[in-house]
């Protein structure tokens, strides 16, 4: 019985990795371009998964908040029409795990922010908390 279970780590372990290699592979949008588009009619819908705190500290102008551990149960909180979202965190790590959430509950594309929030605050575009 122990020898028929242990072909799921791997498989499972599998799984994992297959799934975060998909998430980190996406388009980027450069922040001084994403700032530009924010001023346009059609804005794209800009997803910030950080905590928050982080969140509340400042983020992009107009950015919906879904924290990462809540993304699998935030379909409700993005438009019905929706043509896909950038996301971004404080450097990257996190938005690529939600990518990987994001595409399971059938939103798609997903854009990451280049650089992230880090990369955002050192071009000194605007913020708001």
């Amino acid at each position: 019985m122990e020898l028929s279970m242990n072909w799921r780590r791997p498989l499972f372990g599998g799984a994992a990795i297959l799934l975060l290699a998909i998430a980190a592979c996406g388009e980027n949008v450069a922040p001084k371009s994403l700032n530009q588009q924010l001023k346009k009619k059609n804005r794209p819908v800009v997803v910030d998964v950080r905590s928050s705190f982080e969140y509340q500290s400042g983020h992009v102008p107009g950015a919906i908040h879904i924290p990462l551990w809540s993304v699998p149960f935030s379909r409700s909180k993005l438009p019905k029409e929706l043509d896909g979202i950038v996301i971004y965190c404080e450097h990257g790590p996190r938005a690529v795990l939600a990518r990987g959430l994001f595409l399971l509950i059938g939103v798609r594309p997903v854009a990451f922010v280049k650089g992230h929030m880090a990369a955002w605050r050192q071009a000194r575009l605007p913020m708001e908390k």
